[in-house]
Order: C-alpha cells, then sequence, then structure tokens
C-alpha cells in the first residue's frame, strides 16, 4: 500500500500542534504538512534495534536516552524522526523528575531511515535542518542498498556500503564514542531474525 503524501500549504506552526496527531505522524516542514509513511518490518525492527542498543549502553549510565517516534519542534519545524537521540542533561524533564510530553529542542543524535515510499531529499532536508539547529549528528539508513550516510556539521556527508566497508566502524556523536561501537554489518545484521 502507498501512502499518499498530504500537503496543504501555509498553514501556521502553531496551527499544526494544535491538530489532532495523525497515525502515522505528519511533519511541518515549511509551512506544509507531510504524512510519513507506515513503518514496514525492516524499518521497525532497525528502529527497534537502535533504541535497545543505544539505551542498554547509555541509560543506566545517564549518559543518553534514545526514543522513537518523538516529535520533536524547533527551528520553525516540527518533525518525528526514527530515532532521536537526547543526551541526559538535555532531556526535558517536569518537576517530580518525570520525562516531559512535548520536546521543542533538537536532538543531539538522529537516525532516519528510509522508507520506500519517502523522498529521501525530506529526509535529508529533516536531517540538515537538525544539524543547523545544534544536532551533533545524523544517520540516514537506505535498508534496500544495505548504506548509509552519515551526516555531521560543517563536513561533508560519510556514505557506508555494507559491500565496501562491512567491518568499519562507524562514526557516532561524541558522546558516545566510548560506549557504542556498531559496523555497518551489525546495523543491517540486525534485520536477520532466523537462526
Amino acid at each position: 500500500m502507498t501512502l499518499a503524501t498530504k500537503n496543504i500549504p501555509s498553514i501556521t506552526l502553531d496551527r499544526f500542534l494544535s491538530q489532532p496527531e495523525t497515525k502515522p505522524a505528519s511533519e511541518y516542514i515549511d509551512g506544509s504538512i507531510y504524512q510519513k509513511p507506515v513503518p514496514q518490518g525492516q524499518h521497525s525492527r532497525l528502529q527497534l534495534k537502535f533504541c535497545n542498543t543505544v539505551n542498554a549502553v547509555t541509560e543506566d549510565k545517564q549518559i543518553a536516552l534514545a526514543l522513537p517516534e518523538l516529535r520533536c519542534t524547533f527551528g520553525n519545524r516540527s518533525i518525528v524522526p526514527d530515532v532521536a537521540v537526547f543526551q541526559w542533561q538535555r532531556l526535558p524533564v517536569n518537576a517530580e523528575g518525570e520525562i516531559e510530553n512535548v520536546f521543542s529542542i533538537y536532538p543531539d543524535w538522529v537516525i532516519e531511515i528510509l522508507s520506500p515510499e519517502q523522498s529521501p531529499m525530506r529526509v535529508i532536508g529533516n536531517i540538515l535542518h537538525c544539524l543547523k539547529h545544534g544536532t551533533e549528528m545524523g544517520w540516514l539508513l537506505f535498508p534496500k542498498e544495505r548504506s548509509l550516510l552519515i551526516f555531521q556539521r560543517d563536513r561533508q556527508p560519510i556514505e557506508i556500503n555494507s559491500e565496501i566497508n562491512s567491518a568499519q566502524k562507524l562514526l557516532v556523536p561524541s558522546f558516545l564514542e566510548t560506549e557504542l561501537s556498531l559496523t555497518v554489518d551489525q546495523v543491517f545484521g540486525w534485520l536477520k531474525v532466523g537462526k
């Protein structure tokens, strides 16, 4: 099933945020609303494994927290990255120390997994928006090609392909360098569920 993109021009961010949430989530980009595609099996598996892998090495030590499908509103844009990772000290919390529902801040690391129906340019645009507003690193995964692009502020993107760089250690944000070590083969190896 292909999900049609909903594009409603000339709406304000405040008006967008006052509307009920959609399923799947919609994003506000440059005055228009775009509905994300429904996640499929490979997308969901990679998203789950990323969150679990990051949180396994960061949550107990209170270094960072990875959250799936979290609305992040900043810089006149409201996006829902597949995985948003926040350094612990930047997590918005209430007076009781509980995590807030609304995140009006940029993630420190944003991970996007390209779905077949998604526009790569729109997803890259969201990653670049994050970097412009303070995000340290963005990853864009291409499950079909078993490759990824790594984006860093003020640097050229780096392309990593499993056929060429299968064992190469992937760059991670500086706050995770001593905690997390991944290769492209490990990441796409998460798609295998059989013995």
